[in-house]
């Protein structure tokens, strides 16, 4: 049940900037692969740590050197489907200021959702909690971190006056 009452703020989020969705409407169009993408990430990332720990082969001795496989993996996963993003975007004909801040984004949130989804069992381990609680508990953690990250790189770069400058001198 706090899972779902906190499931509200992304719409919570989306009507605090209005202006922005109404602004660039096909952001609206990428909402479902963003977030998506960012819950399916953190949840691959969790369910190994998971496992890891369930086998033993995850523990004190060994979670360094499993957290920076997490973060290399981030680092490749968010950068495969960033391009993914982008194709899809100009397929569909996106406008290139909107494709540039739907990649970003994209980036932005499977990066963070890995990163989220291999530390968060851990800490509910340390917590005493289940860790595998965190499977469910980051698909909603990214279904919101993934609006916010969504509508602040987007604001940043279409809406605020770096974005508009950096647009000029990409010449869009």
């Amino acid at each position: 049940v706090g899972l779902l009452a906190l499931q509200s703020c992304s719409g919570f989020i989306l009507a605090r900037n209005e202006e922005l969705l109404q602004a660039h409407p096909v952001i609206v169009y990428f909402l479902t692969m963003l977030v998506g993408a960012g819950g399916n990430a953190g949840n691959q990332a969790s369910v190994r740590v998971i496992r890891g720990l369930a086998l033993g082969t995850l523990n004190d001795k060994t979670q360094r050197r499993f957290l920076s496989r997490e973060f290399k993996m981030a680092l490749s996963l968010s950068s495969t489907l960033s391009l993914a993003g982008f194709a899809r975007a100009l397929i569909v004909r996106t406008p290139i200021p909107e494709t540039i801040a739907i990649t970003s984004a994209l980036t932005i949130i499977v990066f963070s959702s890995i990163c989220l989804g291999a530390i968060l069992p851990l800490g509910l381990k340390r917590l005493g909690v289940d860790p595998a609680h965190s499977s469910t508990t980051i698909q909603v953690v990214m279904d919101i971190l993934g609006v916010l990250l969504t509508v602040l790189v987007s604001t940043s770069l279409l809406d605020s006056g770096f974005g508009k400058v950096m647009m000029m001198k990409l010449g869009l």
